[in-house]
């Protein structure tokens, strides 16, 4: 459990500049409209809402470099996000972030390790996030945050809150990935990650791969991050995301996976992106997300 409660601060990130689809930018509405407050307070959590940061409409805007769209915009609203997750945990609370696409963990991973000597990173997803704007097939950003948290992408992402790199690839593991890009694999090979794909969670059972999942990212580290992409779960459980991916984490593997880094009690910080209600089914998807939050924050059967 997160046993001493600590105080929740939920940040709101409505960005969409970073995927290939409108609509992400309504998550975090979605989310909260899946009663995530009320749900955290009957947990016994003391939760503040500080709202949603600014973030540019892309209508407003050129795209400057196809490979790396919206580049300015979106490193500044990470900036803003780092200095905002930083404030919450100066003020000793726990940083909830809602998304929002992908690309907004360059701010939320900043603003984390920030506050710590080495920071573990949970990333549960259908992807690898790990393209570059030498690598990327579609100069969308939501592809790249996790090579940019490893050091890896243009100087501007990289360098947000002003220091490289924000994790280390031992300290990484990525969960339910099924569709990775050439670029991908190699710099996954290269920098050595540990990575759980479907067919490793299939072979393995969730509970071992929690396991350990779990003895990677606390080994020799001082918090842990969870980033999570609701398309990580199968669509036929989330089917409100930019990029489905058919065969992913079914309902009950994404809450065990919850439950077990509850029970661990090492979750220092957290982000679940990705909601795109326009593409949804009466807000299922962003139902899911309020369950398997409430999962992460100790909610039991029992």
């Amino acid at each position: 459990m997160i046993q001493e409660k600590k105080p929740i601060t939920v940040i709101g990130v409505p960005m969409d500049l970073g995927a290939g689809r409108r609509g992400v930018d309504m998550g975090p509405s979605a989310i909260r409209y899946a009663m995530l407050k009320e749900k955290l307070v009957q947990l016994g959590f003391e939760v503040e809402d500080v709202g949603n940061l600014h973030v540019p409409t892309p209508e407003a805007y050129q795209v400057v470099d196809p490979k790396l769209k919206y580049l300015e915009e979106i490193a500044s609203v990470c900036e803003t996000l780092g200095k905002t997750v930083s404030e919450a945990v100066e003020r000793g609370r726990f940083p909830l972030v809602l998304g929002g696409d992908h690309s907004i963990a360059i701010g939320t991973i900043a603003g984390a390790a920030k506050h710590r000597e080495r920071l573990g990173l949970i990333w549960f997803d259908a992807h690898g996030d790990l393209n570059t704007g030498e690598t990327t097939p579609s100069g969308n950003i939501h592809g790249m945050p996790l090579a940019v948290s490893l050091g890896y992408g243009h100087p501007a992402l990289v360098n947000c809150l002003g220091f490289t790199p924000k994790v280390l690839p031992e300290n990484v593991v990525l969960i339910g990935i099924r569709d990775l890009d050439e670029g991908e694999r190699n710099l996954i090979r290269q920098l050595g990650i540990r990575v759980f794909t479907m067919h490793d969670i299939d072979r393995m059972g969730m509970g071992a791969v929690m396991e350990e999942a779990l003895s990677i990212v606390t080994r020799g580290t001082d918090g842990v991050h969870l980033s999570l992409d609701l398309d990580g779960l199968d669509p036929k459980d989330a089917p409100g995301v930019g990029t489905p991916v058919e065969g992913g984490l079914t309902y009950r593997e994404s809450h065990l996976a919850m439950e077990m880094l509850a029970e661990a009690n090492v979750l220092t910080s957290a982000e679940f992106v990705e909601v795109n209600p326009i593409l949804d089914n009466g807000n299922r998807t962003a139902k899911v997300a309020v369950a398997l939050i409430e999962s992460a924050f100790g909610k039991q059967v029992l």
